[in-house]
């Protein structure tokens, strides 16, 4: 059997479109050691010119190091994918839509270029993840938002939700195998069930349900999508206590240029509140957008030191072609964006290690991987935690007390 290495970049979702490939080849055998393989899947992200860059990167990569068959998908697929194939320097692109036919696109002798659909939903049901201690769902496809700088929607389309029961199947199986902690990803999870008479917050109650389940961690929401029926649930055990809602920026005239859905006023009650519940809050951010004037940045600094935030999740903006923002001017210098990221960086870093070291309960940790003599895993508020034990302590779950606040992560002794 030929053996194919996959290589993911970007999201969670992006994780789970890789397992439900690997999940779905009978034809070849998967390796994790790239240097042994005979085809390599790149699963691209296309978010910013720099996901762009990393994908071009390791393809040189692998052009100098291997004699692989490349073969690329993912959201890059439909904006890089036909230029790549032009250069030679893939065998083949194929859409996310076409992920379950991969070993049909591997056995492709001529070169191809195959986008797919972006109306698919997967109805594969993944009950393993390689190499990996949690369990990435993925509930949701696409997304409705227009949001002015973003190519998202022009690469997974309009937002649709999987099936509820194919879902918790999933889920039920997963944990019969091992996994107690459940990542529910998507490219808009917070709008699961919009159009069907269901919510996220339904969902979750139902995981919860399901023997096995610990710990269920969400990706990215937005503030509209934390409704009445959503903070019902802050108070239930299982629910991680750290929520990653997206602002994009903080500056009210910033978010009307980006056309966001957010308004600040309301974003800061909404943090306050979760923050008197005991969460983690972490963001997303663009810094340089067109438009964002010294006088603006100052006033999303301003507004940023107001937010109780513990994690960010930020670029510098990224002309993204055929999107509104790609026209809008005057543009911002790109040093001048390199050094509002830094700022902002060090602002949330700080208030993270405020945080840390404010919190006096335990911790509770999934051990994920051994690196560098640490054990090393993520606590109930997304924060890494490096433990040092004789014992092998990956895959398990440890209550740590004693524990000491550094810079980059809470470190403890067994």
């Amino acid at each position: 059997m030929k053996k194919v290495y996959f290589k993911t970049f970007g999201c969670r979702t992006n994780l789970y479109d890789s397992q439900v490939m690997m999940s779905s080849l009978q034809e070849y055998e998967i390796t994790e050691n790239e240097e042994e393989a005979d085809l390599i899947v790149i699963n691209s992200c296309t978010v910013t010119n720099g996901a762009d860059s990393h994908v071009r990167s390791y393809i040189g990569h692998v052009e100098k190091s291997s004699e692989a068959k490349i073969f690329l998908t993912g959201c890059g697929a439909h904006t890089k994918g036909e230029k790549l194939l032009e250069e030679k320097r893939v065998h083949g692109v194929f859409g996310q839509s076409e992920k379950q036919k991969i070993d049909f696109m591997l056995s492709q002798e001529k070169p191809f270029y195959n986008p797919g659909d972006l109306n698919h939903i997967d109805d594969l049901i993944v009950d393993d993840f390689v190499g990996k201690s949690r369990a990435f769902i993925k509930i949701q496809e696409g997304c409705n938002f227009r949001c002015s700088y973003c190519i998202i929607p022009h690469v997974r389309g309009d937002a649709r939700s999987m099936d509820e029961s194919r879902i918790l199947e999933q889920i039920s199986r997963l944990a019969l195998n091992g996994f107690g902690e459940f990542v529910l990803t998507g490219t808009n999870v917070g709008s699961y069930g919009h159009s069907s008479g269901t919510s996220i917050a339904k969902l979750m109650k139902k995981m919860s349900q399901i023997r096995g389940v610990r710990r269920i961690r969400l990706g990215s929401v937005e503030p509209i999508q934390i409704t009445d029926e959503f903070k019902e649930i802050l108070d239930e055990p299982w629910l991680e206590r750290h929520l990653h809602i997206a602002l994009q920026h903080t500056s009210p005239t910033m978010l009307k240029l980006m056309n966001r859905r957010n308004v600040y006023k309301q974003d800061r009650e909404l943090f306050e509140f979760l923050s008197t519940k005991g969460y983690a809050i972490g963001t997303d951010f663009i810094t340089g957008h067109p438009g964002e004037s010294e006088a603006i940045w100052n006033e999303a600094m301003q507004n940023a030191r107001a937010l109780p935030l513990t994690h960010l999740h930020a670029f510098t903006y990224s002309k993204r072609d055929g999107t509104p923002s790609a026209t809008m001017k005057p543009e911002v210098n790109g040093k001048v964006a390199s050094e509002r990221l830094h700022e902002l960086e060090h602002l949330i870093n700080e208030k993270n290690i405020a945080f840390r070291e404010a919190f006096k309960g335990e911790l509770d940790v999934l051990i994920e991987s051994q690196k560098e003599g640490l054990f090393q895993g993520f606590d109930q508020h997304f924060n890494k935690v490096s433990v040092k034990s004789d014992e092998d302590l990956v895959g398990n779950w440890i209550k740590i007390q004693n524990y000491e606040v550094r810079g980059d992560g809470n470190y403890a002794q067994l």
